[in-house]
């Protein structure tokens, strides 16, 4: 059974930086397909980053420049470095996982990640 974990949320002035690790078990050796989702306060959950095996990473236009996912096999851990935090950037932040061989096109909305982290909160004040 996979389980993910979250830490390294927290509270920064706009400018600043913080990185976000997931925790990995239960992969059997396979990574799949790993995603960053946040969700801001009254507002639907959006995909901020993913990451595969191949590898291959994409972004939300919002973060690129700024974030940068990344994957340690040795660690099993997942993280995205944020840095130039931005007040909106505010948000729960979730990693995901599905067992797909990579991180295919069509797989853009949230349940096409079976599997969740209980999220972490990252709060940009300005």
């Amino acid at each position: 059974q996979v389980h993910l974990a979250e830490s390294g949320g927290g509270s920064v002035q706009a400018g600043g930086s913080l990185r976000l690790s997931c925790q990995l078990s239960g992969l059997s050796g396979k990574i799949g397909c790993l995603a960053w989702f946040r969700q801001p306060p009254g507002r639907e959950r959006e995909e901020v980053a993913r990451i595969d095996d191949f590898p291959s990473t994409k972004y939300k236009e919002a973060v690129k420049g700024r974030f940068t996912v990344s994957l340690d096999n040795a660690k099993s851990t997942l993280y995205l470095q944020m840095n130039y935090l931005k007040p909106e950037d505010t948000a729960m932040y979730y990693c995901a996982h599905s067992s797909e061989n990579y991180c295919f096109e069509a797989m853009n909305h949230e349940t096409d990640f079976p599997d969740w982290g209980q999220g972490t909160q990252v709060t940009v004040s300005s």
